[in-house]
């Protein structure tokens, strides 16, 4: 996206379920509640969408099925699929879409049923030909390769990925809405039950039901709508391989990229982010993605998380709704990565809100490392 479109579109209206565990909804019940929630939240209605951007695991034809379930007749649809990053990728459409006319009101939404159906995840139809034979744990292998790659070439420990966890539930116990609380210790997360070495069953993420939605327009428009907008100052995005036997380089993600692109536009560094929310899927990709969006030096995050600096009174205050470790996580979790930043521009976070938090970056991920999607939001105070 060109430096032009810095805080031509805002977000103005968001829609989360919170509903974690929720048998008998389908995915598409808990979109629609999300989507109804996201446009109560401005002041809108159905009737006034007029651009859809959806994807859902379980759907081959998501845009469709949504668009014929909220009764919606729309300009211009995405149904772009790059796993949980699609949604930043969505944003970034949308952004664009709303620049030249394409559409007016633009709806992201997602939904999911994974915890209540057993948690199984949807099995992948494309091949993966140079891995198969391995019968590696899917997602979970490539992920454990992506850490002991780290831990070889850094030096990064198991204590490290370990205080990841950490910190994300003690934000999760400032968060009423968080499915995961309680105390947890180092202790807790090392002695857990190993899953594909070296990462333990705490290291991934929850599983869990989820709705979660945006509604975007032009800035113009989203002066005059209830609640205060997010501006977009800056997006980017970058794809990198499918497989992770295609990885270039197992510690450095396409993040690089992605956030380098959102930066330029924004026209900003890590420097002035005053919050941030990673894709946490499992505590290895906060890690990575601190490193790679320039928080911290290429094979410091691990001491750079173990100082303190993510947790609640660090100086870099990280997904601080608990993220996906210990807030929710419904399968594809990049939406709620933007929920969280816009709730802190509004300061309606309660215990968790940073004081004074002006500009939120957020991040998600897809695939394995394979998806990279980057959004730096602001108050109207930066424009």
């Amino acid at each position: 996206m060109s430096r032009s479109l810095r805080g031509s579109a805002a977000i103005v209206g968001i829609g989360n379920t919170k509903r974690w565990n929720a048998p008998g909804r389908s995915p598409f019940d808990q979109l629609q509640e999300a989507a109804i929630l996201a446009l109560e939240d401005c002041g809108l209605g159905l009737k006034d969408v007029d651009g859809l951007f959806c994807a859902i695991s379980s759907s081959g034809l998501p845009v469709l099925n949504v668009a014929e379930r909220l009764g919606l007749s729309v300009r211009h649809a995405d149904g772009t699929m790059v796993g949980g990053a699609s949604f930043l990728f969505h944003l970034q459409s949308a952004v664009a879409a709303l620049e030249h006319g394409l559409c007016d009101v633009a709806l992201i939404c997602y939904g999911s049923n994974q915890l209540s159906a057993g948690g199984r995840l949807v099995s992948m139809p494309d091949p993966q030909p140079y891995e198969a034979a391995y019968k590696p744990r899917f997602p979970i292998s490539s992920y454990a390769l992506a850490a002991a790659r780290h831990m070889h070439e850094f030096g990064t420990t198991r204590e490290n990925l370990a205080d990841v966890a950490l910190a994300a539930r003690a934000w999760a116990n400032l968060n009423p809405n968080a499915f995961a609380q309680g105390p947890l210790t180092r202790e807790e997360v090392l002695s857990s039950r190993m899953v594909s070495d070296p990462i333990t069953r705490a290291d991934c993420c929850l599983v869990t039901d989820g709705g979660a939605a945006l509604v975007v327009t032009r800035a113009d428009w989203a002066r005059d709508l209830a609640k205060p907008p997010a501006y977009i100052l800056g997006t980017g995005v970058a794809v990198s391989h499918r497989q992770i036997a295609a990885m270039p380089d197992l510690t450095t993600t396409a993040a690089v990229e992605s956030g380098r692109r959102a930066y330029a536009m924004a026209g900003i560094g890590p420097a002035e982010i005053d919050h941030v929310m990673v894709y946490d899927a499992f505590t290895i990709t906060t890690l990575l993605f601190l490193e790679d969006l320039g928080f911290c030096p290429k094979g410091e995050g691990g001491a750079f998380i173990s100082s303190g600096a993510i947790a609640p009174g660090g100086r870099l205050p990280v997904n601080t709704s608990g993220g996906g470790l210990s807030c929710n996580h419904p399968g594809m979790y990049g939406l709620f990565t933007i929920i969280e930043a816009v709730e802190q521009l509004r300061g309606a976070c309660g215990e968790r809100q940073i004081q004074g938090a002006e500009v939120a970056l957020a991040h998600a991920n897809g695939g394995v490392l394979s998806s990279q999607a980057t959004a730096i939001l602001g108050s109207a105070a930066t424009l």
